[in-house]
């Protein structure tokens, strides 16, 4: 197994998008189901849902690659320009998840519900040491471009 570092800001030109939302990126020939990492989601109503994930994908990918119904999650496909797939974490946890970035830092300000232990899943890349993990969906999601097509929709009523 080799790692390869992507700065996200760096890449987004030259990598697909799918490569360039995590800092991390472990590539590996094929992935054994022994590999998965178990992750435990939140969803709006306090459901528990309880699904697995590769490491090196993000908690975005493992989202809609499990087809997890969240609402608005993931409106940007991971292109870091909405804040939908906004999670909340404990505090050990967060704690394991890396640096924020500036660009994800600008993002989170757009989010609901905004905690001192929020990160957008497109950020954060599955890896063995998260193992467990639980990621609390928020109530609600800020989506900008709802905003702006409503107000779109306003003016033209008008």
């Amino acid at each position: 197994m080799s790692a390869f570092l992507f700065v996200p800001s760096l890449c987004r030109a030259a990598l697909p998008l799918t490569l360039c939302c995590c800092v991390v990126v472990f590539c590996t020939s094929h992935h054994r189901s022994d590999n998965k990492v178990t992750v435990n989601f939140i969803n709006r109503d306090g459901d528990r849902i309880t699904v697995k994930g590769s490491p090196g994908e993000s908690l975005l990918d493992v989202v809609i690659n499990e087809d997890l119904d969240f609402d608005g999650f993931g409106a940007c496909e991971g292109t870091l320009a909405c804040s939908t797939c906004h999670l909340i974490f404990d505090e050990e946890m967060y704690k394991k998840l890396g640096p924020v970035t500036d660009e994800e830092m600008d993002m989170l300000d757009l989010a609901y519900g905004l905690t001192d232990t929020s990160r957008l899943g497109c950020q954060i890349c599955l890896s063995k040491s998260l193992e467990g993990m639980v990621a609390r969906v928020p109530e609600s999601v800020a989506d900008i471009r709802q905003t702006k097509d409503a107000e779109v929709v306003s003016f033209y009523k008008h």
